[in-house]
């Protein structure tokens, strides 16, 4: 399996409608079910079960519980790539909670997520995403 897999298999989930905590291809995803989904696709079994979660899940507390997930699971990467797993915080002060997947590198980067009214889509990795990337990580050792 091949960064280039990974893309491909995140870009077979374009189109699936965004639905809170789902991870079935075609009919329904959010940001983490889409990363797992993938994640089934490239290297099969999950990692680990995911509890369910509400839409303000951890941010009360203010418990980086994905960012912490995430360093469980993936490896960090520091030079962008293709098939990168993308952490973002969406607003200042906020707990790190929305997830994408680069699919291309250089002058226009793009990155596929489940988005909340949009579904899975291919998003140019303009300015105002860049700047919510707080870590990057890529699929284990030998991916």
């Amino acid at each position: 399996m091949t960064r280039l897999d990974i893309v491909r298999a995140a870009r077979g989930w374009l189109g699936t409608p965004y639905l809170h905590q789902a991870s079935v291809k075609g009919q329904g995803a959010d940001c983490l079910g889409l990363l797992r989904g993938v994640w089934r696709e490239v290297l099969g079994e999950e990692p680990a079960d995911v509890p369910a979660y509400t839409r303000d899940w951890s941010e009360p507390q203010g418990d980086e519980r994905l960012w912490r997930a995430a360093q469980a699971h993936l490896a960090p990467s520091v030079t962008p790539k293709e098939g990168d797993v993308l952490l973002f915080r969406m607003r200042h002060g906020a707990v790190a909670k929305h997830l994408g997947l680069q699919a291309t590198v250089g002058d226009t980067p793009t990155f596929i997520h489940a988005y909340t009214g949009h579904g899975v889509v291919e998003s140019p990795l303009s300015a105002p995403w860049a700047r919510r990337i707080v870590a990057r990580f890529t699929f284990p050792p030998g991916v």
